[in-house]
């Protein structure tokens, strides 16, 4: 299975999910443009494992800011109110969520990547977005995090 995606800046490919890991978990491979940011949001169903392969991820928590580089990880307990925002350059990554529900939200509300891999031309549907959050238990409960106020408190 290899199926590409652009969420939110961020060009995914689904590795493994649902159907063929019967629901144990989803792998997810996630290349982040510069800068690109997550809004802090929680998955209440699943928990999310980050592994780091290149360039750096800050990953801000309701009581930690933690940045990773390549080789290192960080597992997100299902619940933890969280947001992730790559370095200034390119960073990859991947991420198992367990039990799956990654996947299916990766799915219904990202744009399908084509051949060339370039980001799509219109901006996301918010609100299928939304939608498809809370579909698998995503909660969305503030802004991405800000240089000045890093753990949004």
């Amino acid at each position: 299975m290899n199926q590409s995606f652009w969420l939110l800046g961020t060009l995914t490919r689904i590795l493994a999910d649902h159907e063929t890991t019967e629901g144990r978990y989803d792998l997810i491979e996630g290349t982040f443009q510069p800068g690109v940011s997550t809004p802090m949001h929680r998955h209440t169903t699943y928990s999310e494992h980050l592994f780091m392969l290149e360039g750096e991820f800050t990953v801000h928590t309701e009581t930690e800011v933690i940045v990773l580089k390549p080789g290192e990880d960080f597992f997100i307990p299902r619940g933890t109110v969280h947001a992730v925002v790559s370095g200034p350059a390119l960073a990859r990554g991947l991420v198992v969520a367990s039990p799956s529900g990654f996947a299916r939200l990766i799915k219904a509300a990202g744009t399908a990547a084509n051949s060339a891999g370039l980001p799509p031309t219109s901006p996301p549907d918010m609100e299928v977005f939304a939608r498809a959050s809370a579909e698998v238990g995503d909660e969305v409960v503030g802004p991405p995090p800000s240089a000045g106020n890093p753990t949004n408190e």
